[in-house]
């Protein structure tokens, strides 16, 4: 079986990667599973020439709709055709905890609503929608639970899980709130999503950012692969900080010495720890937030950052330097999506794999059963048993 997909702020195609790359061939009946790209959208131009190339192999392929998601004629269906699945990455900047955390009174906040437009007009037999863990907690918990309820609205039984990609083999410590949400009417027929277990779990090792980087060696010639420039004074600072650490290492002379007031990002000019999986790779920053290597004294590569991120060698960014920067650091990471993925399909052509179960604080109905009560909708008796309880 065969899902066709729609898709909302495609980025440069890292959960389509996951999902193309999610097909199998049933061992019992032989059936083909997978999931094909059908349409989607991105206001990013060089974000969707970047998914044309690589997803759709054709860079003037009319079923990539490059604009504000506000012009998209959603439920129009001689445009946008019929799906059976749906994802969307909806913007994070307004969750992040790298920003400043509006939530839903931001920019980009709102932007999930057009993915509940998507789902109540195509109804798909399931969809995945992927955040940053910030995502919990902005607008004091509040977002997330209107969020949640709007999806659930639709029709759909849903699992939020916060999955920590490290933990599944990704060589990066990337934790992205993903829902996973199954159309109720399969959901009575018996077909159940369950959290896929992570390789941690069964002994196998993280991988490492060295591994992921060095093995096998990037060629000079591979794509997006320039090396970065740095001012001397940059190179002999980095010489003084060890895998690991950042510009705020001790051991950094003085004339060296950044002089900054105020917060101190982790991230400043911070190294890799060679023997761990990278930290966050993130798709914006000044000078000092390039990720650092551990050994050179030098920024990654894009290439590099690309690795960490599990896009292939032949995966081709499209843009300047500073586009595909952002390009790589706002994309799902495609091995993650594709374990999602597959655990979908799998889920539906009865095919039974470890799975764990979900994490509590993020279900629907706890989170509602956690909301404060407002003190004047509390009993007489109830405010009196508090009081007394209080020594009042």
């Amino acid at each position: 079986m065969i899902f066709k997909k729609g898709e909302l702020f495609n980025g440069p195609g890292g959960l389509s990667l996951g999902a193309k790359e999610a097909g199998f061939i049933h061992p019992e009946t032989k059936e083909v599973w997978g999931i094909e790209h059908l349409w989607s959208n991105d206001y990013d131009a060089t974000a969707c020439d970047t998914y044309r190339l690589n997803i759709c192999r054709n860079q003037d392929d009319s079923s990539v709709h490059c604009g504000p998601v506000e012009d998209l004629p959603i439920g129009d269906k001689s445009v946008l055709g019929e799906i059976d699945c749906f994802a969307f990455g909806f913007p994070c900047n307004d969750y992040s905890l790298v920003g400043e955390k509006q939530g839903l009174d931001g920019t980009y906040g709102p932007l999930y609503s057009y993915g509940v437009k998507v789902l109540k007009e195509y109804q798909p037999k399931f969809f995945v929608a992927e955040n940053v863990g910030g995502l919990q907690s902005a607008n004091e918990g509040q977002a997330f639970i209107q969020i949640l309820t709007e999806l659930e609205n639709c029709g759909y039984e849903l699992t939020p899980h916060l999955y920590k990609f490290e933990e599944y083999g990704i060589p990066q410590a990337r934790h992205r709130i993903i829902i996973v949400g199954i159309r109720n009417d399969y959901v009575k027929e018996g077909v159940k999503y369950h959290i896929p277990k992570p390789l941690s779990e069964s002994g196998v090792k993280y991988k490492s950012s060295k591994e992921a980087i060095e093995d096998p060696p990037i060629t000079e010639e591979a794509y997006n692969h320039e090396m970065p420039k740095h001012t001397d004074r940059v190179k002999e600072m980095l010489s003084y900080i060890p895998p690991g650490c950042n510009a705020w290492y001790p051991g950094i002379p003085e004339h060296l010495q950044l002089k900054v007031k105020g917060a101190r990002l982790s991230s400043i000019y911070k190294r890799l720890d060679p023997s761990k999986p990278a930290y966050t790779v993130t798709g914006s920053g000044g000078g000092g937030t390039h990720m650092y290597h551990w050994e050179e004294p030098r920024a990654l590569t894009n290439r590099e950052r690309a690795r960490l991120q599990t896009f292939p060698d032949e995966f081709q960014f499209v843009g300047s330097k500073e586009a595909v920067r952002k390009q790589i650091g706002m994309a799902v990471p495609p091995d993650g999506a594709k374990i999602v993925f597959e655990a979908i399909l799998k889920t539906f052509a009865g095919i039974s794999y470890e799975f764990v179960k979900p994490e509590p604080k993020l279900q629907l109905q706890n989170l509602r059963d956690k909301q404060l009560i407002k003190f004047k909708d509390i009993s007489s008796s109830e405010k009196q048993a508090a009081f007394t309880f209080a020594g009042v």
